[in-house]
């Protein structure tokens, strides 16, 4: 495959679909990942997220739209070697040593037999494994098989990787070395593409997220524009809603039961609001400001699209 520039774009669908029989897996994805940033792509189970890393290893053919993946339509063959790909599922031969399993990928997508051992020790430094090369990969912890499978997906430095629910079996520290992996993939020029439930992590490591529902996009771009403005909310006694024109001077407010919110607001003017509040009569139980987590942000939006749809809501914590 030709060197790409780092213009091309990493992932490029335009109204993806994919319908099995009268279910709708995928209806209407857009999407445009590049080369040099860490996408977080997220979504409740059945929102479409398998279905479209299906799609983008050639592994299912689309019903209608049309996408790219490195330059080349979705499925290209020649393509598939430059992307590498962690399954969230996935099982090693117990026989194989470690660096066996690491050179074998590498002659799968080609790579010269002269630099295979180079590249998969590499890798294995990369990940945590170097004093593992040499042992059978059956007697691996879940956490160790993990980091090989990353490994696997960094051999021959892919032009685009795809990692689902890369940490699921790591530590506190191992999580806080594939961050640092991650982040060392973007900065070579790849595009990550990443899967995870894990909202505190992604929120860590990704530079712009999607979040998906229903087979769409419902949310995406830079995590400060899906995020959105800071926030303060107050749990407070003794106000009613006439009294929220008192609070317009710190931002739009609403109050649902004792739950005063006003967004956006300065931080800043916090100690005011207090102030306010309190000259007013209303007796205040708790404060927080601050940006709104990935996590409610997630909740809130998927919430909000089941209810314009007429399904089930979210449930409090997002599903794996």
């Amino acid at each position: 495959m030709p060197r790409l520039s780092l213009d091309t774009p990493a992932i490029e669908v335009t109204d993806l679909r994919k319908q099995y029989g009268r279910l709708e897996a995928l209806a209407g994805l857009s999407m445009t990942v590049n080369r040099g940033e860490v996408f977080g792509f997220l979504g409740p189970n059945g929102a479409g997220k398998t279905t479209t890393v299906k799609l983008l290893l050639g592994l299912a053919r689309p019903t209608a739209g049309s996408g790219k993946v490195l330059g080349a339509p979705l499925g290209d063959l020649a393509t598939r070697r430059s992307v590498g790909y962690l399954p969230e599922l996935f099982r090693y031969q117990p026989w194989l040593k470690a660096r066996e399993v690491l050179t074998l990928h590498g002659e799968l997508i080609g790579m010269p037999r002269s630099r295979r051992r180079a590249a998969a020790d590499d890798v294995l430094q990369r990940v945590g494994l170097a004093d593992r090369a040499g042992d059978l990969v059956g007697k691996f912890s879940k956490g160790m098989q993990q980091r090989l499978g990353l490994g696997v997906a960094l051999m021959g430095e892919p032009a685009l990787v795809i990692l689902d629910e890369p940490t699921s079996a790591l530590d506190p520290i191992g999580r806080m070395d594939v961050r640092g992996i991650i982040r060392a993939a973007r900065d070579r020029g790849a595009g990550v593409f990443l899967n995870s439930h894990l909202l505190s992590e992604v929120e860590q490591v990704c530079d712009r997220v999607a979040i998906v529902d229903h087979g769409r996009v419902v949310a995406s771009g830079a995590l400060d524009d899906v995020l959105g403005q800071s926030e303060t909310q107050v749990r407070v006694s003794g106000l009613t809603p006439s009294d929220l024109p008192a609070f317009e001077p710190f931002g739009p407010a609403t109050l649902e039961g004792e739950r005063l919110a006003i967004r956006p607001m300065d931080g800043e003017r916090v100690p005011e609001l207090v102030n306010v509040i309190v000259t007013m009569g209303g007796r205040i139980h708790e404060v927080r400001s601050g940006r709104t987590s990935l996590e409610q942000r997630f909740v809130e939006l998927v919430s909000r699209d089941r209810s314009i749809a007429g399904t089930p809501a979210v449930p409090e914590e997002p599903p794996s």
